[in-house]
């Protein structure tokens, strides 16, 4: 049995999240389904984060383990034939037998996107979150660099397992560009880990600093707070999406020399 790495891409608008969940779709169980009919066995794979219902991935990693006797692009090819169109495999290689996505991660690579915009579009819909402008970049960038390092994030999420809320954050950061529907803002995030819903909950109360409706001092005070009940509802989830996870550069090393 030979442990295989992959890289993937989904759009989360159908499906219940990322992890298997009993009588509703989810990415994992597509994967798991296109990966039995190929390989002719049932075939569990691991990911590197449970993203929620709606939210996408363009660098989702996953592994699995197959007894597969042609090349990984072979395999890579004949996987995203059977996958449906939503989802899709972006690069397939050997991995060290013992690779675990989730556990061998360093950090993980979010990105929200907000379009500015006075009314709704379509084309937007699925793949970000849209808010009338104006919005002061300047006053939400500001309040983003208050969660760099390392703090408890407890106001913004619950862990998935335990009762640690410390995480440390090295990327908090908006970014503007124009498109064809308007303004968007993207806010970049990369971090060691993440509570469930944190990334949400950042931006909506960024967002809120950007619309007037927060200042910074209280932004920063219900941070301190590390209390859930201080950030409100999360922002929604169309406009997240996972785009990368970093790993020991000893893995990678190993990933380049089976290539």
């Amino acid at each position: 049995m030979t442990r295989f790495r992959a890289v993937l891409a989904y759009d989360g608008t159908d499906y219940c999240g990322f992890q298997r969940q009993r009588n509703q779709p989810s990415v994992q169980e597509a994967v798991e389904v296109a990966l039995s009919h190929v390989l002719g066995v049932p075939t569990p794979i691991v990911g590197a984060g449970r993203t929620d219902t709606g939210v996408h991935a363009s660098g989702q990693v996953i592994a699995f383990d197959a007894d597969w006797r042609h090349s990984p692009d072979a395999l890579l090819t004949t996987l995203n034939n059977e996958l449906p169109p939503d989802i899709a495999l972006l690069s397939l290689q050997v991995a060290a037998a013992d690779f675990h996505p989730r556990h061998h991660a360093q950090t993980r690579i979010y990105a929200y996107r907000v379009a500015a915009r006075r009314v709704r579009h379509p084309l937007l819909a699925r793949y970000a979150w849209i808010v009338r402008p104006p919005l002061d970049l300047a006053a939400m960038q500001a309040a983003a660099a208050v969660l760099l390092g390392k703090h408890d994030f407890a106001t913004f999420g619950k862990p998935p397992v335990g009762e640690n809320t410390v995480r440390e954050l090295f990327t908090s950061q908006w970014t503007r560009e124009s498109s064809p529907y308007g303004e968007l803002l993207t806010y970049r995030i990369e971090a060691t880990a993440f509570l469930q819903h944190m990334v949400r909950r950042i931006v909506r109360m960024l967002v809120d600093v950007g619309r007037g409706w927060l200042s910074h001092e209280q932004f920063v005070m219900a941070f301190a707070q590390a209390n859930l009940k201080a950030a409100g509802k999360p922002a929604p989830p169309q406009g997240l999406v996972l785009e990368a996870v970093t790993y020991p550069p000893s893995l990678e090393q190993h990933v380049n020399n089976q290539s």
